[in-house]
């Protein structure tokens, strides 16, 4: 019996492509695992009404951990129209699974590593090597919204300012919830020696929601005085993160914001082709790249699989499997370090397939 339980969860698009490649680099580290295959994306949203099915939720739930492909998603409007005759008229709503995943295994920590390995050609600079926690189950990714405003809201004081046919989409923030990201946050930097925290945040605007997740850092840094901790409002952090990168160690932030500023990140460090995601819970991961589908390139056996395997060492570092872990780690840096094999994205011709064979025939 395989040591560990995963559910394979490809999804739509090149996530097919990548999660193939990864498997190439964990076949050949000998990771002693059975994957589940489980159905998630856009092809079971358009014949079942369901990009989640059920039966999924149950694999999940039946396995160690998921590693993830790629997601296609459109806005709930679009995605209706698409669905197939038989569910036309039915009034389902598209939610991306990956959202509801987060949310229903409860998968509070976003943890995104970008690092410029050495020797890629698209590092903005070399030596940028910072983590970003981002919270993940609620801030506008709650879900609660309204196409028109209810009339209950509209007798809320200070919601007559607001147009009854207004959209409205509310900023959920906890104190319990932006506690346990921030203190993840700070121990992640104790852990691993890293000499600076930064709450990235809006409080001068949104007072209220970003008011209280800042707050709550104030609090916890308290407990890390060996810790330099400071904030900045997320729209200076995006000026002073161009101008200074290597200045950021672990950044901290709620879930919207966490996500744009770990795409300015990953870009500093070669792309999305780099960039891997751990959603991490108290008792289950899920780990994929954070890139899209890209419908365009499905099938070519083109894409970068690289933020793929590198979503796969994460998997293995939770999992405990470190050593395995750091092979791939060693792996990945010394090819992209060597530069024989590069895919398009870093100016080079090599297939999905090419890369992950040239990072596993450098196992050790």
């Amino acid at each position: 019996m395989a040591k560990y339980k995963i559910a394979w969860m490809p999804g739509d698009g090149v996530g097919i492509d990548v999660l193939k490649a990864a498997k190439i680099v964990l076949d050949k580290v000998g990771l002693d695992a059975e994957y589940i295959p489980a159905d998630v994306g856009w092809e079971f949203w358009v014949n079942e009404g369901e990009p989640l099915p059920e039966r999924t939720v149950k694999t999940m739930k039946e396995t160690d951990c998921s590693l993830f492909g790629a997601i296609t998603s459109k806005p709930s409007r679009v995605a209706q129209k698409e669905l197939s005759p038989k569910l036309q008229g039915k009034g389902l709503s598209y939610r991306s699974p990956i959202v509801r995943i987060r949310q229903m295994f409860d998968l509070y920590i976003c943890f995104r590593p970008c690092y410029a390995y050495e020797g890629n050609p698209l590092n903005y600079k070399d030596g940028i090597d910072l983590v970003i926690f981002r919270e993940n189950t609620e801030d506008l990714y709650s879900g609660i919204e309204f196409d028109r405003v209810p009339e209950e809201m509209l007798k809320i004081k200070g919601m007559e300012k607001c147009p009854p046919d207004a959209a409205v989409s509310l900023k959920i923030i906890t104190r319990r919830k932006s506690e346990r990201i921030i203190r993840a946050a700070f121990e992640f930097a104790k852990e691993n020696n890293r000499k600076r925290v930064t709450c990235v945040h809006k409080a001068n605007v949104v007072r209220a929601a970003d008011g209280l997740f800042l707050d709550v850092f104030n609090q916890v840094l308290k407990e890390y005085p060996n810790i330099k901790a400071d904030n900045a409002n997320v729209d200076a952090l995006g000026m002073w993160l161009l101008k200074n990168p290597l200045d950021y160690e672990v950044m901290v932030a709620p879930n919207l914001y966490g996500d744009i500023i770990s795409d300015l990140s990953s870009q500093m460090v070669g792309g999305l082709g780099f960039a891997s995601s751990g959603n991490i819970g108290d008792n289950y991961g899920v780990f994929e790249p954070t890139h899209g589908s890209a419908p365009r390139h499905a099938g070519l056996n083109k894409v970068n699989p690289i933020a793929t395997i590198l979503a796969s060492k994460q998997m293995l570092d939770w999992l405990g499997e470190k050593e395995l872990a750091s092979k791939i780690g060693i792996a990945v840096a010394k090819v992209i370090r060597e530069g024989k094999v590069r895919t398009y994205d870093m100016e080079g011709t090599a297939s999905t397939t090419q890369m992950a064979n040239a990072i596993a025939s450098v196992l050790q």
